[in-house]
């Protein structure tokens, strides 16, 4: 659709992801054993016909360009328009330490905004696993008439998070910022659907006044002078990551057939970076219950309820139970692990035993060898 183009935000660390966003933003995380965070809102606006995406970046994107090159997975890889990279245009104000906000995101990159021919915006964070049906919110947004339409979900978050209190007609008139619990109304999963005039607006106002944030400055003045905002209820799964606990929690969510259900629609499919290689490899005492395995892998240990991207090893009377093992990890005979994430390369030794909790699992870091 021509007259809509995507923002990713991927600017974002999340400090309280620890070592797993050391070398890495939050959306270029490994999630489901075969895909990155950022693929959601990615294929979320492919399935919508949305072509032309800008991916606001900061630091540490390496990753994250690997992972997208050309844009050709989501078909995105064109000549004119597509997937494009925007770090912070060499201004030198916008290197002084992390985005304070979107907001501040957007004003670094104000010039790529600005020149945008599209009449809508559709907004969305890298690190939400959430497979939104865009379609339907943008058709929802243009017959309300309205400038703005926030995405929302019944569920409660388990971060700080902004809900809006919709009226009959579906519009909000009302926010509520900063709740920690569940309570009146719907939670932001802070993806909007903006007119480029109503955005712009209020990136010149917060930037004379010297904000930052989208919601506590920019839509809280709009709210203020009496906007509407429309609210699109998103019924699927959808869990921004926003900790190492949640990242664990949604990994072992999608053992759930249900949650992969709501995640993997086959009418709106995940498309990720295409990696080929052989199939997965099962040793003859091997046991492998409740558990995702990509391709590429030898196992010939027991693993339960583990999500095992590829290239990974298992020996021989290893027993992994509630696990999370990025790709290449080399896990020795006789190793227990138990609520446990290993980033890439990790290398366990044999008869080594590491035991977390669901509350506090246990964090690898990439290359480790131990």
């Amino acid at each position: 659709m021509s007259d809509f183009h995507g923002i990713i935000f991927a600017y974002g660390a999340v400090p309280e992801l620890g070592e797993l966003v050391r070398r890495r933003t939050a959306s270029s995380l490994p999630f489901c054993g075969r895909y990155r965070l950022i693929d959601f809102a990615l294929s979320s606006l492919m399935n919508a016909g949305v072509h032309d995406v800008g991916v606001i970046m900061q630091r540490d994107y390496q990753s994250l360009l690997d992972h997208l090159g050309s844009g050709k997975d989501w078909d995105m890889g064109r000549r004119i328009g597509g997937l494009r990279m925007l770090p912070p245009f060499g201004l030198p104000e916008y290197h002084q330490g992390a985005y304070t906000g979107t907001i501040e995101a957007l004003n670094a990159v104000s010039t790529y905004v600005r020149e945008l021919s599209a009449k809508y915006i559709v907004m969305m964070h890298g690190n939400t696993a959430a497979n939104l049906d865009l379609r339907d919110a943008m058709a929802d947004h243009l017959r309300s008439g309205a400038e703005i339409t926030a995405i929302c979900t019944e569920c409660t978050p388990e971060y700080r998070h902004h809900r809006y209190l919709p009226d009959a007609d579906g519009f909000a008139r009302s926010m509520i910022f900063n709740q920690s619990e569940a309570g009146e109304g719907l939670a932001s999963l802070e993806a909007y659907i903006i007119s480029k005039e109503l955005l712009v607006s209020m990136m010149d106002a917060c930037l004379a006044a010297g904000h930052y944030h989208f919601h506590r400055d920019a839509i809280a003045a709009y709210l203020a002078s009496g906007g509407k905002v429309r609210v699109y209820l998103h019924r699927g799964y959808a869990k921004r990551i926003m900790s190492t606990e949640s990242y664990f929690k949604a990994g072992m969510d999608m053992l759930k057939p249900e949650c992969r259900a709501e995640l993997f629609p086959a009418e709106r499919p995940v498309r990720t970076k295409s990696h080929a290689d052989v199939s997965t490899y099962y040793g003859e005492r091997s046991v492998c219950r409740n558990s995702l395995a990509a391709d590429g892998c030898q196992i010939e240990g027991e693993v339960e309820s583990c999500i095992i991207s590829s290239d990974v090893r298992i020996g021989r009377g290893a027993k992994l139970t509630n696990c999370i093992l990025m790709r290449g990890c080399d896990i020795g005979e006789g190793v227990i692990l138990n609520n446990v994430i290993a980033d890439k390369y990790v290398s366990v030794s044999p008869y080594q035993t590491l035991m977390g909790s669901s509350a506090l699992p246990i964090v690898i870091p990439k290359n480790s060898k131990i």
